[in-house]
């Protein structure tokens, strides 16, 4: 492996991105992966958990704003990759990164807040009702932690959701030591004893069984940055439960250009929180794109934070189509674009290098992740 003189190598491009003209199903894409290994891991000391939850990310910095920043250096990029994993007992380490490629020949403004302008006229939300819906994939991968925010099932023991569900940019929030994550099971009724209840007229009642989160990792530019600026391009975080959950989950994918998506369109569900107990499901159109942000107008509320945002597109390599989450829904901006207000929902890209560490991070050895 060596070592990447350049940013421009970390933007690592798509091969085959897009099928030939005769082939007309929106395909995933090849990406030349690059590798993130640990350096170095140093202990911390423990967090005061004294940060109040916040279940959305306002900021004024929107897609203009955030093309004509500069590009990183590529220390720059180590330093945001490097991460802090927290643990159960309270503990906290600080891990240094590398980046890499491998060779042909490898191994293979905290401003006023405007929450009721997250819904864009007819409010286009599809609640999820019955066991048969919420029960099977893919609205069985969104599970809900425990200080508000959705979650997304991406591995047998893992879920990934927006950092500032556990950390708001300064310190981790109240709960985030004894974060916990819900999976919806049915209510049984006094005295079924798991009959099969679902040909009841009404919405069979739902429950939440919680899981204890062992660790989180939470990405340092995250940390060292806030919603105004390069913070918001790392709002995700991966947390690994204690026990296996034993539902299906999806895999996480690079994000395609938004022109490359079908339809240009994304989906996600979360428990938005205007909607108590009830998983809510939407899709739209993506309005415009930077390399780590994805900018629509999906309608959404405060809860809806750390859903997975996925869409559904052809695996060539295996001849079928597949879902896999593209990013993170993060947040709300309110823009003024030229004089004129503008509000748009944020969601965090998947790039080739944010992959290569949520994967690493879930499988724990970079030959894993080459293929994005």
């Amino acid at each position: 492996m060596a070592g990447l003189p350049t940013l421009i190598l970390l933007l690592c491009a798509a091969k085959d991105a897009m099928p030939s003209s005769s082939h007309w199903k929106p395909t995933w894409p090849s990406y030349r992966v690059p590798v993130i290994l640990p350096q170095s891991t140093l202990n911390l000391d423990k967090p005061q958990f004294d940060a109040e939850a916040r279940l959305e990310v306002v900021s004024p910095c929107g897609p203009a704003c955030h093309k004509s920043s500069p590009l990183p250096t590529y220390e720059e990029v180590k330093n945001y990759l490097s991460y802090e994993t927290l643990y159960a007992n309270g503990s906290l380490t600080e891990t240094e990164v590398g980046i890499y490629i491998l060779s042909n020949t490898g191994d293979g403004s905290q401003g006023k807040s405007r929450t009721k302008r997250q819904i864009y006229g007819y409010d286009s939300r599809f609640s999820i009702f019955g066991k048969d819906f919420l029960l099977n994939y893919p609205f069985s991968t969104s599970v809900k932690l425990s200080t508000g925010c959705t979650g997304t099932l991406v591995a047998e023991k893992h879920v990934l959701t927006a950092a500032h569900c556990i950390h708001d940019g300064k310190s981790y929030v109240k709960g985030a030591q004894k974060l916990r994550v819900g999976f919806l099971k049915p209510k049984l009724k006094d005295g079924s004893k798991g009959a099969n209840i679902t040909n009841s007229a009404m919405p069979e009642k739902m429950k939440f069984q919680w899981i204890r989160v062992k660790r989180t990792h939470v990405p340092k530019g995250w940390i060292k940055g806030n919603a105004n600026d390069i913070g918001m391009d790392y709002d995700y975080a991966l947390l690994e439960l204690k026990k296996p959950h034993k539902r299906k989950f999806m895999k996480i994918g690079v994000s395609p250009p938004a022109r490359h998506l079908p339809g240009g369109r994304i989906h996600f569900s979360g428990y938005d929180n205007d909607r108590p107990g009830n998983l809510v499901y939407r899709f739209c159109d993506v309005k415009d794109e930077t390399y780590d942000l994805l900018y629509q107008q999906c309608d959404a509320q405060p809860g809806a934070s750390g859903s997975g945002v996925y869409v559904r597109m052809w695996k060539r390599q295996n001849h079928k189509w597949e879902r896999k989450i593209i990013g993170i829904f993060s947040g709300h901006q309110w823009v003024d674009m030229n004089g004129t207000p503008q509000d748009f929902n944020v969601a965090v890209r998947i790039t080739p290098l944010k992959y290569a560490q949520i994967c690493y991070w879930i499988k724990g050895n970079y030959l894993d992740c080459r293929e994005g």
